[in-house]
């Protein structure tokens, strides 16, 4: 099926056509229908799989098609980061190009003034993440009684971010009759009752279940001792003539320490986590997408707006405490019909991270056993039973 086979008007499908997409991911091809029709949606959807544009062009297309002057905020996108915000927009300027749709973002860590002067010129779609949306709420800066689409994006997140109380004061300011699209990776119990609160009669679309993982991402394991993980990635980096790799950490300290460890071997590194600025975390991946650093560095929390088509290589250098956020790491590989490798490192501190995480996705992830730095103590590199076995009753385990 091709885009023009969806019902969408000529400026976005010729805007589409420049941006080189012709054919749309199943999640478009059953969304951008329904959102058309003004139904609610409730999409649970990975990341990688298209859902901005499967709720950004019929967006479009309903202000574009509007016959009336549009006066006030129309949409409003709701999302956790300031990166996805950000890339949100700029498909809205991709898509909507040849339309006369005025849009904008906004977010925290910068100063306001360039944000409040683009929304005194006016605007139909607002881009925003939430504390800096109700603040400026609360100067009047921001009036959303004429809205009629809200979005929800990434709402599993917002609950991870601690962002789930201001998403409901804003819930209680919007108008009580929109239409609203509901995203989420996850659905947790929390965002279930959110889901079913805000939504009415909506429509499923659920594309590639939130515990598997995406089959032509070729996923590797390598047990190793903690003090060797730095080791282990440059050898992986230099061996494998890796050109580009995405390194997930757990903490921002850590996410640091691995920049100064491969810079010092000079591999062109940089990190991006929530200690940086704004403008420090859109040059690192500027830089990461145009090929001036090899290796971008990042936090779970400040990767959620990342959108590399082409990303072939992600590595998880710490094993995250939450199996889910295993999936959504690996999923910004093997993207657009892409191929990708997953690569994780498994320490004597995460084997509890590992089982969890094979549990979730429901098989074992092969371990590569032939590397130097090789697991040294109890747990063998070749399965770690024996950390992975509850000790006996007096016994403490050891690693």
């Amino acid at each position: 099926m091709a885009f023009k086979n969806l019902g969408i008007i000529d400026p976005i499908l010729k805007a589409l056509a420049n941006e080189g997409y012709t054919t749309p991911t199943p999640i478009q091809q059953q969304a951008i229908p329904l959102v058309l029709q003004g139904r609610d949606l409730l999409g649970c959807a990975q990341t990688g799989t298209g859902k901005t544009a499967a709720f950004a062009i019929p967006i479009i297309q309903h202000l574009a098609e509007k016959k009336q002057i549009r006066s006030g905020i129309k949409t409003l996108i709701l999302t956790p980061t300031r990166e996805l915000a950000i890339q949100i927009d700029e498909s809205f300027a991709a898509y909507g190009k040849f339309t006369n749709i005025k849009h904008t973002v906004i977010f925290g860590g910068v100063s306001q003034l360039h944000q409040v002067n683009a929304l005194k010129r006016g605007v139909d779609v607002l881009v925003a993440t939430p504390g800096r949306l109700l603040d400026l709420i609360n100067q009047r800066f921001v009036d959303l009684r004429q809205l009629e689409i809200f979005v929800l994006d990434e709402a599993d997140r917002m609950l991870d971010m601690g962002f789930i109380h201001d998403v409901k004061k804003l819930i209680a300011i919007i108008p009580a009759k929109r239409q609203t699209l509901f995203f989420s990776a996850t659905m947790p119990p929390e965002i279930q009752k959110l889901a079913d609160s805000l939504l009415t009669k909506p429509a499923f679309v659920e594309v590639t279940p939130p515990s598997s993982t995406v089959d032509k991402i070729d996923q590797h394991l390598y047990y190793v001792n903690k003090g060797n993980k730095p080791e282990l990635l440059l050898h992986l980096l230099q061996k494998k003539k890796i050109g580009s790799a995405l390194v997930f950490t757990k903490t921002k300290h850590g996410a640091d320490k691995v920049v100064k460890q491969l810079q010092k071997e000079h591999v062109k590194t940089a990190a991006i986590h929530g200690n940086k600025s704004q403008n420090a975390r859109q040059n690192a991946l500027s830089d990461f997408k145009n090929g001036k650093i090899q290796v971008l560095i990042a936090t779970d929390i400040a990767a959620r707006g990342i959108d590399i088509d082409e990303l072939a290589n992600v590595f998880n250098y710490d094993l995250p405490n939450i199996p889910e956020t295993y999936v959504h790491r690996i999923g910004r590989t093997g993207r657009a019909g892409n191929s990708g490798i997953a690569i994780s490192f498994c320490d004597e501190e995460t084997v509890k991270e590992l089982k969890d995480i094979e549990k979730l996705i429901g098989k074992k992830i092969p371990v590569v056993e032939d590397h130097p730095y090789p697991f040294k103590g109890t747990l063998s590199e070749k399965a770690g039973e024996l950390a992975r076995k509850k000790p006996k009753q007096g016994q403490r385990r050891r690693y």
